[in-house]
């Protein structure tokens, strides 16, 4: 089965030559999503890092749910932080989304900056089959 591109505009549309996800031999591979509000394209949160959190969640939900899939699904994911300090509130919020049954494999990283001066991104991969 070919590759398959996964396109939602309940998330932001890509910035660059990427898709949101592709769905190839079963599995999804989510491209990392950062708090952007899909109908404006404009940051979310103002810096605030919980807010940031729940639209990065959001969006990546969005195309989750595109695909035919659920956070349920999620195998792996990374989590890229513009200050680890942040981790505390961040893990919080992602626990709301991954906390229940068997939660994703994980990385927790801190980077020196994230587009669009982002302070959360968080990107996956779902097994589909």
């Amino acid at each position: 089965m070919p590759n398959q591109a996964i396109t939602t505009t309940a998330a932001p549309a890509p910035v660059g030559p990427y898709n949101q996800a592709v769905l190839a031999g079963g599995w999804l591979y989510c491209s990392g999503q950062i708090p952007l509000d899909p109908a404006t394209g404009v940051m979310v949160g103002d810096g605030d890092v919980a807010a940031e959190t729940h639209q990065v969640l959001k969006n990546l939900k969005a195309v989750l749910t595109e695909a035919g899939a659920s956070a349920e699904q999620v195998v792996r994911t990374t989590v890229f932080l513009a200050d680890l300090a942040d981790f505390g509130t961040v893990n919080a919020i992602y626990a709301e989304t991954f906390g229940e049954g068997v939660s994703p494999a994980r990385a927790c990283v801190q980077v020196a900056a994230l587009p669009k001066g982002a302070r959360v991104e968080i990107d996956c991969v779902a097994w589909m089959g």
